[in-house]
């Protein structure tokens, strides 16, 4: 009864934390009842746990006793599997090694437990008292969707991308795939260079232009008027039709330098594998997939959403997504708020 009464005197303070690639945001808000008081979000251009930051937190942490702190896995070693029963887990990974929680008693999610260790040690000094999985809140935000037929779902943050396969809210399929950045990128292109060019001076090859033979990937083209399109660029550039006005007007899809754009592709090769996985590893009871809903929290450019309608034949839906606001709102159902 007491702590009802003081429940009901003092505020709910909701902080979120979300890490990306080279920042991490936190997220704050400050709840009467079931009422938002006030919010509150702010930039820190560190991925670790700084003086500044905990600052930040702790000043929201003396508003009130009843405070909650939330934070989004980010580790790379973490999935969701089609079942909760554990005499099934096996057949889709060890979780003898992992942390792991049921959604709903329908399927579960997991984290290793090296990870879950390292992140509590991060946050020791502010505490953590909940880590949610990405594949909760793609399960949330398209809580409207996964209730329906089949589709594949996907979570894309600037790391890493959730990709889940749902069926009347039934999950398929789960895929948590990491990201490389450019640096890593270059490195790998660096790295196979200086192994070709040590190749070649071992074995002194001599290549005459008459051995050449056409790549067997150029067999891929469907149609030869795909060629014809690479002159008629420059011409198209001057002709611009209403649908490529609106799509500029969008800031959100246009691609704004060649980073996002080759992040854009690798985002949707990594699909195009994980959907490749779906349909032939005979773990899986695979669909044939028709419609993509995608919870955008980077900002995609047009070109990602072209590749996989073209490419893949699918149909595409982009969503706008705040991802620390979404955090929060998990923590709100944990609470009941």
């Amino acid at each position: 009864m007491l702590s009802k009464l003081f429940e009901a005197i003092y505020h709910k303070v909701l902080i979120n934390i979300v890490v990306e690639r080279a920042r991490t945001i936190v997220y704050v808000e400050v709840c009467s009842k079931k009422e938002v008081v006030s919010r509150v979000e702010k930039e820190f251009s560190t991925t670790i746990l700084d003086s500044e930051m905990y600052d930040f937190i702790n000043f929201f942490m003396k508003e009130s006793p009843y405070y909650y702190i939330s934070i989004l896995d980010t580790s790379a070693s973490q999935g969701a599997i089609p079942t909760c029963s554990k005499h099934k887990f096996a057949q889709y990974a060890d979780l003898t090694i992992a942390e792991y929680k049921c959604h709903k008693n329908e399927w579960a999610y997991y984290t290793s437990k090296n990870d879950m260790i390292a992140m509590q040690k991060e946050y020791a000094a502010i505490g953590l008292d909940y880590i949610f999985s990405p594949f909760s809140l793609l399960a949330h935000f398209f809580n409207d969707k996964i209730n329906n037929n089949l589709a594949m779902y996907i979570l894309v943050q600037d790391s890493f991308l959730s990709v889940g396969v749902f069926e009347k809210s039934e999950l398929l399929y789960a895929h948590h795939l990491d990201m490389m950045t450019k640096d890593e990128l270059d490195d790998m292109s660096l790295n196979e260079d200086l192994e070709n060019s040590d190749l070649l001076l071992d074995d002194e090859l001599s290549i005459e232009l008459d051995d050449i033979e056409v790549a067997n990937e150029f067999e891929d083209f469907a149609n030869i008027e795909d060629l014809d399109a690479i002159e008629e660029i420059d011409e198209f550039s001057d002709n611009k039709d209403i649908e490529e006005e609106l799509l500029e007007s969008d800031e959100s899809l246009a691609p704004a330098n060649d980073t996002e754009f080759n992040e854009d592709y690798q985002r949707f090769s990594l699909i195009q594998a994980s959907v490749g996985q779906f349909y032939k590893d005979n773990m899986y009871e695979s669909r044939f997939i028709e419609n993509v809903y995608v919870a955008d929290c980077v900002g995609v450019t047009s070109d990602f959403k072209k590749y996989l309608e073209e490419e893949m034949f699918f149909n595409v839906y982009v969503r706008h997504a705040e991802i620390a606001p979404e955090v929060c709102e998990l923590a709100k159902m944990e609470l009941d708020i």
